[in-house]
């Protein structure tokens, strides 16, 4: 498989981020009930776009 470039590993990841995590129902309502804290770490942690954002960024370093 092609290696993508960082321009476009950054594209794919804005374009899915604004996509999927804009208005994320899951994200505004862990922040208003448990904090903005918790809700970043269910992304990171639990949500399959956030993993996916993790795989993006390892390619971005």
């Amino acid at each position: 498989m092609k290696e993508k470039n960082r321009t476009e590993v950054f594209e794919t990841l804005q374009s899915m981020m604004s996509h999927y995590c804009d208005g994320c129902f899951l994200y505004n309502y862990l922040r208003k009930s448990e904090g903005k804290r918790a809700a970043h770490r269910f992304c990171i942690s639990q949500c399959t776009v956030g993993e996916k954002v993790k795989e993006y960024g390892k390619q971005l370093s």
